[in-house]
């Protein structure tokens, strides 16, 4: 078969079960033939492009994503309860993360010895200094505050750009995006000579770290899926939102698992507002929104990784400075690529609140990818659903302000009604 065709036959199968595949090679190499260069070679190849890679996305992307973007019309409850509803998400986590810590395998060998902040002060100050940096040099030494702080400004001084300089950095944002996706691509070699090296160095034991990280990651985006959504919705509407919330989670969550994609799952949500009997004028501009936006999911995994990276290192997190931590993982969160695993490209920036270096990150970012056939699915589910959830709180709301019947979650009225 020639080359071409078994790239072809590589990239028909789905992603998640070639991670599976990398997985369980990767155990059974380091159980048979540990301490092989050559394999551990591979997942270090893996974290050097995505190190290489990360900082230029989040620039282009904010950018792009800030002097492209379109007012949303009347869909100003909508933005304001996306935005809400995903820095909920990251105090969730952050909680979670303070209860049930999770320590993990790194190589901390070439890390400089880290101390933790001594006070708000000393936070403020490094934030301050990181976003005034040289945003060539922010770029060359990975400072993801500075990056992102730089990336802001351009993107809100280029709104005022003409129509072909914004496409242009909304096709460089692409085509980087596009490298991500064949880094990404090429995840479950990465994935294999990564799990090898941990397997090799620390045992089958090393799953247990996973594991426990796992069920913090999902214990926290169910608590968002059934506990604070549920109450933002009752506190706009002051009715039970458990109908409207479950059927969002059974006709938009469901597809978005299996297809962990906000994108591809747009046209599902589309359908589900229709049948909802929701104004298409809205449902049509805050779904695709949302699926950019709207990202509880990404800031659960973000904050909880980036807590994992703090309690490894043994840096103790004071309660102003995790708030900034809340606050910073629920703006680069709305800022989340749209490739599976996007998040955790974005993992880096937080932890460089703390200093935490990018070799450090990069290595978690390495166990998300590892935990990723999990964690990207139910972070896709709950923003997916939650695009949906939201869209019809806003109108409800509006609905019940107007002295209208609304019967939460069933097909109560059409769209004629609405309009």
């Amino acid at each position: 078969m020639a080359v071409p065709g078994i790239f072809k036959k590589y990239n028909e199968v789905s992603l998640i079960k070639r991670i599976l595949v990398g997985l369980v090679i990767g155990i059974i190499l380091a159980l048979i033939i540990p301490g092989n260069e050559v394999i551990t070679l591979l997942g270090s190849l893996f974290v050097g492009a995505l190190k290489a890679v990360a900082p230029i996305l989040v620039f282009f992307l904010v950018i792009s994503a800030l002097c492209n973007a379109k007012t949303a019309g009347n869909m100003g409850m909508v933005v304001v309860l996306y935005v809400v509803s995903t820095l909920v998400a990251a105090i969730v986590a952050l909680v979670g993360s303070e209860l049930f810590p999770s320590v993990l395998t790194l190589d901390t060998s070439s890390m400089v010895e880290q101390a933790a902040p001594e006070g708000i002060g000393e936070v403020l100050t490094t934030l301050l200094m990181n976003i005034v940096s040289n945003p060539v040099d922010a770029l060359i030494n990975a400072n993801y505050v500075g990056i992102l702080a730089w990336a802001i400004m351009l993107g809100i001084a280029l709104r005022v750009a003409g129509g072909q300089t914004k496409e242009v950095f909304a096709n460089i944002a692409d085509a980087v995006s596009k490298v991500v996706r064949w880094i990404i691509n090429l995840a479950p070699f990465g994935i294999l000579g990564l799990v090898y090296t941990s397997v090799s160095t620390s045992g089958i034991e090393i799953f247990s770290e996973y594991g426990h990280l796992i069920a913090v990651l999902v214990a926290c985006m169910v608590v968002i899926a059934l506990g604070t959504n549920p109450l933002i919705v009752w506190i706009c509407t002051r009715k039970n939102p458990y109908p409207l919330v479950l059927r969002c989670l059974k006709d938009s969550g469901l597809t978005a698992f299996f297809t962990r994609s906000s994108a591809a799952n747009i046209p599902v949500n589309m359908e589900l507002c229709r049948k909802l009997g929701l104004n298409e004028d809205n449902y049509s501009v805050s779904i695709p929104l949302g699926a950019t936006i709207n990202m509880a999911g990404a800031a659960v995994t973000i904050t909880v990784m980036t807590m994992a990276a703090c309690q490894t290192i043994g840096l103790s997190v004071d309660p102003v400075t995790a708030l900034i931590l809340c606050v910073l993982a629920a703006v680069s969160a709305c800022g989340a690529s749209g490739v599976a695993g996007g998040s955790l490209l974005l993992i880096p920036m937080c932890c460089a609140l703390f200093g935490i270096g990018n070799d450090i990150a990069m290595q978690v970012v390495g166990i998300g990818f590892i935990i990723g056939v999990i964690q990207d699915s139910c972070e896709t589910g709950l923003n997916s659903s939650s695009d949906v959830l939201f869209t019809a709180t806003a109108e409800y709301r509006q609905m019940i302000r107007e002295g209208k019947e609304v019967r939460m979650g069933h097909d109560a009225f059409s769209a004629d009604e609405l309009s």
